[in-house]
């Protein structure tokens, strides 16, 4: 079972957003299990989870275990293909975000734009490196820092940007035959704190001046190197 896989096809991510088939994706997922077994967990007769569990399968969201003979019927075990699922734009091509549209480094809307399209990208050369059966060699960093002021953030950002860009300078090369381009991403956005009762004891803030850096690291679609201020990476 993969620990992630993107769901590309517009169809079968219809499919996983159904309330009932993302509950036995999330159950299959600990574990195989059959209609009948599912049946009691969900609340539903078997021949239902059936029907479900049919729809999810044509889709390639789950797959055939074993088998296991249970009385007079053979039972299929069925189990999640991966641990979760990421959608991706390209199920919505046609209104699919595009950063290129515009770019505005300080905008959160292009920023999700940005981040749209590095899961569409690695999406991508994920499935096609499966089907390839070739390793993907990608790299990210994640963290966290808690910026005293506003000042102080602007500062890091400025300092950010002056380091990637030397960075580039240093290695780009454009002209070089056999060179791979990569898309270099680097994101900052404040922390998204967990609900009360999620984490911490009540009463704790669920907010604050915390914020985020993620240097995430992942091979693009052979395109051309841009510093844009908000980051993806690496191969």
């Amino acid at each position: 079972m993969l620990d992630v896989t993107v769901i590309e096809d517009p169809a079968a991510a219809a499919v996983s957003l159904d309330p009932i088939r993302g509950r036995l994706l999330a159950e299959l997922a600990a574990g195989p299990a059959s209609a009948a077994m599912l049946a009691g967990k969900v609340g539903l007769p078997r021949q239902k989870v059936n029907y479900h569990l049919k729809a999810l399968e044509r889709h390639g969201l789950v797959e055939l275990a074993g088998e296991r003979r249970k009385g007079n019927v053979n039972e299929r075990l069925m189990r999640a293909t991966a641990a979760s699922y990421v959608i991706s734009p390209l199920a919505l091509a046609a209104v699919q975000p595009d950063p290129d549209r515009f770019r505005d480094q300080l905008s959160a809307r292009w920023l999700l734009a940005v981040g749209a399209r590095l899961v569409r990208d690695v999406g991508t050369l994920v499935t096609g490196a499966a089907r390839a059966r070739k390793r993907l060699a990608t790299y990210a960093l994640d963290g966290e820092v808690r910026f005293a002021s506003a000042g102080d953030r602007a500062a890091f950002i400025d300092e950010l940007t002056a380091g990637v860009s030397a960075l580039v300078r240093k290695y780009d090369s454009p002209g070089v035959e056999g060179g791979r381009d990569h898309r270099i991403v680097v994101a900052v956005h404040p922390t998204v704190k967990p609900p009360v009762g999620e984490a911490g004891e009540a009463g704790e803030p669920t907010s604050g001046t915390a914020d985020s850096v993620d240097v995430a690291g992942t091979v693009d679609i052979d395109k051309i190197v841009e510093i844009t201020g908000t980051a993806e990476n690496q191969e």
